[in-house]
C-alpha cells in the first residue's frame, strides 16, 4: 500500500518537476538492484529530495528534519512517502534505529550527510551519522551529486556514483568521522568531474 502511494506521488512530482527543469541522470546504473543501499547526497535547495526521489530506479526512504513533521500536510504525507523524522543537533538513537531497519530490509535509505541546505552552494562538512549507518550496516553506501542550479528549464544533474568500497573501512573499524570524510570525498568528486 504505502509502496503504490510512493510511486503515485512519484509520478505525480516527476510530472510537475521535469517540464520545468531538464533533468540529466548520470549512473542511474550505479544503484544496486537489490539489497539495502545507503544514498549519500550533497544538498543545494529544498527541491533535492524530490529530485533525488524521482531520478533514482528504486524507491528511497528519507530522513528529514522533525520540524518539517509539524505541518499538517507533510505530517500526513511524509510517513506514506517513507520519510521519517530526526532530531537535528542531538544523537536521535529512535531515527538512527529507524535508519538501519530500512537498510537491513534491504531499502533504500537517503540521507544529506550536510545536514542542511547549502548557502553558497559549495560542498559543506558532513555529519558522524551517515558514518555511523555505513559501519552498521552492510549496504551498498552509493554517493550523489546533484549540480544545479534550480533555474527554470535550465539544466540540472543528478549524478549518482559507484558504490563506495568500504571492506578496508569497515575491517579496521575506522571511525564515523573517517568513515563520512570518505563518503564527502566521493560525493565532492562527482561535482567536480560533471559540473
Amino acid at each position: 500500500m504505502i509502496l503504490s502511494f510512493y510511486m503515485f506521488a512519484r509520478a505525480i512530482v516527476k510530472g510537475i518537476l521535469t517540464p520545468v527543469y531538464r533533468y540529466e541522470v548520470i549512473g542511474a546504473e550505479n544503484i544496486p538492484s537489490e539489497g539495502g543501499v545507503l544514498l549519500c547526497s550533497n544538498h543545494i535547495d529544498n527541491l533535492d529530495p524530490p529530485t533525488v526521489g524521482v531520478t533514482c530506479p528504486r524507491p528511497i526512504s528519507f530522513m528529514a528534519k522533525a520540524e518539517l513533521f509539524k505541518a499538517p500536510f507533510l505530517k500526513t504525507v511524509l510517513p506514506k512517502l517513507e520519510t521519517f523524522p530526526v532530531k537535528r543537533g542531538m544523537a536521535d538513537r529512535e531515527a538512527l534505529r529507524q535508519g538501519l531497519k530500512i537498510l537491513k530490509e534491504g531499502k533504500v535509505l537517503g540521507l544529506f550527510p550536510e545536514g542542511t541546505r547549502s548557502k553558497d552552494g559549495k560542498l559543506g562538512k558532513g555529519m558522524a551519522g551517515v558514518g555511523f549507518f555505513a559501519l552498521r550496516s552492510k549496504a551498498a553506501v552509493v554517493p550523489c551529486a546533484v549540480i544545479g542550479p534550480y533555474k527554470r528549464f535550465a539544466r540540472l544533474k543528478v549524478v549518482y556514483g559507484p558504490p563506495i568500497q568500504m571492506d578496508e573501512l569497515r575491517e579496521r573499524k575506522a571511525s564515523a568521522d573517517e568513515v563520512t570524510e570518505a563518503i564527502m570525498k566521493s560525493i565532492g568528486k562527482l561535482i567536480e568531474k560533471y559540473q
